[in-house]
C-alpha cells in the first residue's frame, strides 16, 4: 500500500476510521497497517488467521481500562464561584509575600555602609528564602493533611485547596533544587516516603506526596512524570505511586495513579504505566502502555557516596543562594537605586513627568538595553565560560554524585538550556550556529533554514552531535548524561546523517539508530537490536514503517533553486527574529511604564501598590500577547495536502510560531480563567474547559467543545513536519473529552464526544474517534473498558 500504490499515514489513518464504522468489521488501527502493509496480510492480520511466523491466530484481546460513572459535574455557577475563590487567594498570597519583601527593603535599603548593606542583603535573602520555602509546606499541612486515595470534583470547593495546595507546592525555591539531596528533604516534608540514596531529577513536582513512596538506591530521570492525580470525566483523581529499592525510571516516563515497580525493576524512556499497570520485582519494561523487554536502561556503575558528602554539597548550594545570590538580588537593586539617581528617578517620577517625550524615550531605551543585554551576556557565557567548563568532564568516566564534578554538570545543564534562545534562533539557519557556540558537532554543516526547531535541549553539549543534513522539527532532548543513585558519567550522543527527527523526541546516547532514518513523533528510540538505517522508526515500543512515502517525494525541494530560495528564507528569517525581539521588548517597556504610574498614585508603594502593580502586569501580559497573537493570526497555514518549507507561506506560518508568546497562558493553569485567555488567543473553547497544563500550536486550527478536560503535558498540534514539507489541518474535540497527562493529538483529527485518551498517548494524524471511546498507546488505538471507578 506504500511502496506501490503511493499510500501515507493521513490516507490509511481515514482509512482505519472507514472500518472502525461498520460493526461487521474487525476493529483496525494504524499500527496494524504498518505491520501488514499489503492487503491480503492486513486482513489475515486482523481476522487471526495466521501469526507472523505461520504458526497461528496472533490476535489478542485489546487491553481493557476502567471508566468511571462521571457523576454530576459542577455547573456554571459553581465554576465562577471558585474562579472568585483561586484569585483571593492570589490576592491574598501576594499581599503577604509583598509584605513580607517591603518591611526588609525598608530595612536594607538605608544601610549606612556597603558592607551593611551586604549584611542586611544577605538577612533579607534569608529570611524571604526560608519564608517562601515554610510555607507552602505550612499551608499543604493544614489545608490538606495527609493526602489519601479519593475523588474530587473539578471546581468544588474541595477541589479549590487541591489547586491552592499544587500551586504553592511547586512554586516553592526548592523545586529548583532537582537532583540534590535537599529536593528529597523537600518532598520528605510534604510527606513522601523517600529512601536513602535516592535521586530524583524530574521537573514535575508530585502533589499528593503523601501517596508516594519511593525505596532506597532509586533513581527518577527527568521528564519523568509522578503526580499521584489525574484529571478525568469532571474528577481529580488521586491515587498512590509506589516505587520499590534500587529502581530506575526513565525520561519522559508517566507513571499513572496506582502503579507500582518493584524492587530492582525499571521502566525505560518514552515509556508510560496506565493506572493500576505494576512491573514485578527485578523486571525491565518499556513502551507505552509498558511491556516487559530484556534491555538494561541504567548502564551507570556504582561510587561511593555517603552522608558527607551529600551534607557539603548541600551546605554549597545554600551558601551560593544567601552569600550570593540573595544579596547581590536585593542589594544590587539597592545599590543601583542609590547609585543611578537617574534611574530612583525613572522608577518614581514627578507628577508631569508622564507629560514629557523624553520619560518614555529614557524607560524605552532602559528597557532595550536590560533586555538585549541580557540575551547577549547569556551568549557570552554560554559560549565561552560553560565550554571551558565542560573539559573537566571526561566522557565515559564514573563519578561520584554529589560532588565537584557533579556540580560541574549540572551547572551546564542548568545554564546552557536557554529556551528564550532556542525560540529566538530557531526555525532559522542562525540555530546551528549557536549549537556550534555551545559545543554540538555539526561538520560538515548543511545549511536548510530549519535544521533545529524552537525547543532543544541537551546535558552535555560538548557531547552533542548532528549528522550532516539532518533536520529536527521540535523538542528534542539529547541525554547524554547518565545517573545512578550514587554515580554519573556523560557520554557522546551522535544523530545520524541525513535523517529526520519528529516532534517531542527524548534520544539517548547509545541509541541504535544510524544514517538516513525518519523518527516519527513521539517515538522510542531504541538502544538495543540491530542498527537502524534508511528506515522509518515509530510508537513505544518502536517498529518499523516506510522512510519516505510518494506524497513527501512530490513535496520535496528537489525542483527549487536551493541556494536561491535559502536566501529568500533567509531574510524572512531576519525579519521574523526582529519581530520577535521587538515583541518582547515593547511588552518590558509596558512593564517599565506601570511600575512609575502606580507610584505616581502613591509614592509610598508599599505591600498593596506591589500587590496592585503586580495584578496590572498580568493583565497587561495576556492583553498585550493576545494582540499580538490576533495581529499574526492570518499567517497561518492551513494546507491539509502539504507544500515545500521554501514555500512563502509556510514562512509566515513560522512567524506565527515564533512571535507570540502562548505560554504565558500557564499563569492561569487549573483556573476556570484559562479557557477565557485560550480563546483570546484564538482557540475554539467550550464552556467550562479545565486545563492544567496544555499546549496548543496552532490555535485557531483547534475547537474544543464544552467541559473538556486536558492534564499537564497534553498537546494538540495542527501540523507536521517531514524532511522537506509541511502538512496542516483542524483538529475538533467534541464535549466532555478527556485527555491524558502527557498525550500527544495530532493534525486533521476528530475526536467525538465523552472520549478518553489515556496518558501519554501518541493520537495519530486523520484519527476519527466515535463518541464515548477509550483510546491509548503510542500510536494509539482504541482500548476495551469496564465499568467502575480506579480503586488504588
Amino acid at each position: 500500500m506504500f511502496d506501490d500504490l503511493g499510500a501515507d499515514s493521513l490516507t490509511m489513518a481515514k482509512f482505519c476510521a472507514r472500518v472502525r464504522k461498520d460493526p461487521q468489521l474487525p476493529t483496525l488501527a494504524i499500527a496494524d497497517v504498518y505491520a501488514c502493509p499489503s492487503a491480503s496480510g492486513l486482513a489475515e492480520r486482523v481476522t487471526g488467521l495466521v501469526g507472523a511466523d505461520g504458526s497461528g491466530p496472533t490476535t489478542k484481546p485489546p487491553l481493557a481500562v476502567e471508566r468511571r460513572d462521571p457523576g454530576r459535574r459542577v455547573g456554571t455557577g459553581g465554576v465562577a464561584l471558585c474562579g472568585l475563590v483561586q484569585i483571593a487567594m492570589v490576592l491574598g498570597w501576594s499581599y503577604l509575600f509583598s509584605l513580607v519583601l517591603f518591611l526588609g527593603y525598608e530595612w536594607f535599603v538605608a544601610s549606612p555602609s556597603l558592607f551593611e548593606l551586604y549584611r542586611r542583603s544577605f538577612v533579607i535573602g534569608a529570611v524571604t528564602f526560608v519564608f517562601l520555602c515554610v510555607f507552602p509546606v505550612v499551608v499543604k499541612w493544614v489545608a490538606i493533611g495527609r493526602w489519601s486515595p479519593r475523588t474530587i470534583r473539578i471546581w468544588s470547593l474541595d477541589y479549590v485547596r487541591f489547586w491552592l495546595v499544587k500551586t504553592l507546592t511547586r512554586l516553592n525555591p526548592l523545586v529548583m533544587f532537582r537532583g540534590s539531596p535537599l529536593y528529597v528533604l523537600y518532598l520528605r516534608a510534604l510527606g513522601a516516603r523517600i529512601g536513602r540514596d535516592v535521586a530524583i531529577f524530574s521537573q514535575a513536582v508530585p502533589v499528593c506526596t503523601d501517596l508516594l513512596t519511593v525505596g532506597s538506591g532509586t533513581v527518577i530521570r527527568k521528564d519523568s512524570l509522578l503526580s499521584c492525580y489525574r484529571a478525568r470525566d469532571g474528577v481529580i483523581e488521586i491515587g498512590p505511586v509506589s516505587l520499590g529499592s534500587n529502581v530506575f525510571v526513565g525520561e519522559a516516563t508517566v507513571l499513572e495513579i496506582g502503579t507500582r515497580i518493584g524492587d530492582g525493576g525499571q521502566l525505560g524512556h518514552s515509556s508510560a504505566l496506565p493506572a493500576g499497570q505494576a512491573v514485578p520485582p527485578g523486571e525491565h519494561w518499556h513502551g507505552s502502555p509498558a511491556r516487559p523487554c530484556n534491555v538494561d536502561y541504567q548502564p551507570a556503575g556504582a561510587a561511593r557516596c555517603g552522608r558527607t558528602r551529600k551534607i557539603v554539597y548541600s551546605v554549597v548550594q545554600l551558601t551560593l543562594v544567601f552569600g550570593v545570590l540573595m544579596p547581590i538580588s536585593f542589594g544590587g537593586v539597592a545599590l543601583l537605586l542609590r547609585e543611578v539617581p537617574q534611574l530612583a528617578s525613572l522608577l518614581a517620577p514627578g507628577p508631569d513627568a508622564f507629560r514629557h517625550w523624553y520619560f518614555y524615550a529614557e524607560i524605552l531605551g532602559l528597557s532595550f538595553v536590560l533586555y538585549v543585554g541580557f540575551l547577549l551576556v547569556a551568549v557570552l557565557i554560554q559560549t565561552t565560560a560553560l565550554r571551558a567548563l565542560g573539559r573537566l568532564l571526561r566522557p565515559d568516566r564514573t563519578y561520584p554524585l554529589y560532588g565537584v564534578h557533579y556540580f560541574v554538570q549540572r551547572a551546564i545543564a542548568l545554564l546552557s538550556n536557554s529556551i528564550r534562545l532556542t525560540m529566538l534562533l530557531g526555525d532559522s539557519s542562525a540555530i546551528p550556529h549557536y549549537l556550534r557556540g555551545l559545543g554540538y558537532r555539526l561538520t560538515p554543516l548543511l545549511q536548510t533554514g530549519n535544521n533545529f526547531g524552537m525547543l532543544i535541549k541537551h546535558e552535555s553539549p560538548s557531547l552533542a552531535g548532528v549528522g550532516t543534513g539532518t533536520v529536527v522539527a521540535d523538542d528534542l532532548s539529547i541525554v547524554n548524561a547518565h545517573f545512578t543513585s550514587t554515580s554519573f558519567f556523560v557520554s557522546r550522543a551522535v544523530i545520524g546523517e541525513g535523517s529526520f527527527l519528529g516532534n517531542r523526541i527524548t534520544y539517548p546516547s547509545g541509541a541504535r539508530v544510524g544514517d538516513d532514518c525518519l523518527l516519527g513523533t513521539k517515538v522510542m528510540v531504541p538502544i538495543d537490536g540491530p542498527l537502524r538505517e534508511g528506515v522509518g522508526i515509530l510508537g513505544s515500543p518502536p517498529f518499523e514503517i516506510p522512510r519516505t512515502v510518494a506524497r513527501d517525494a512530490r513535496l520535496s525541494p528537489g525542483h527549487v533553486d536551493l541556494r536561491q530560495a535559502l536566501c529568500r528564507k533567509n531574510r524572512h528569517n531576519v525579519g521574523t527574529m526582529a519581530l520577535h525581539v521587538l515583541v518582547r521588548w515593547l511588552y518590558f517597556f509596558g512593564i517599565a511604564l506601570i511600575i512609575p504610574a502606580v507610584a505616581l498614585v502613591d509614592a509610598t508603594f508599599g505591600a498593596v501598590e506591589i500587590v496592585v502593580a503586580q495584578v496590572l502586569i498580568v493583565v497587561f501580559t495576556v492583553g498585550w500577547f493576545a494582540l499580538v497573537d490576533r495581529l499574526v493570526r492570518q499567517l497561518l497555514l492551513r494546507t491539509p495536502g502539504g507544500c515545500s518549507i521554501y514555500a512563502p507561506v509556510f514562512w509566515g506560518h513560522e512567524r506565527y510560531w515564533k512571535v507570540p508568546a502562548p505560554a504565558v497562558v500557564a499563569l492561569f493553569n487549573g483556573t476556570p480563567m484559562k479557557g477565557m485567555v485560550w480563546r483570546l488567543n484564538g482557540v475554539n473553547v467550550g464552556g467550562r474547559l479545565f486545563d492544567d497544563g496544555a499546549s496548543f500550536i496552532e490555535r485557531p486550527f483547534t475547537t474544543i467543545g464544552d467541559d473538556c478536560i486536558f492534564n499537564e503535558r497534553s498537546v494538540v498540534q495542527n501540523h507536521s513536519q517531514e524532511d522537506g514539507s509541511f502538512k496542516s489541518d483542524h483538529t475538533v474535540l467534541g464535549s466532555r473529552v478527556s485527555i491524558g497527562v502527557g498525550a500527544f493529538v495530532h493534525y486533521g483529527v476528530t475526536i467525538g464526544d465523552d472520549v478518553v485518551i489515556e496518558a501519554d498517548s501518541f493520537l495519530m494524524k486523520g484519527e476519527e474517534i466515535m463518541a464515548g471511546a477509550t483510546w491509548g498507546g503510542n500510536p494509539a488505538k482504541e482500548l476495551s473498558t469496564t465499568p467502575g471507578a480506579v480503586t488504588p
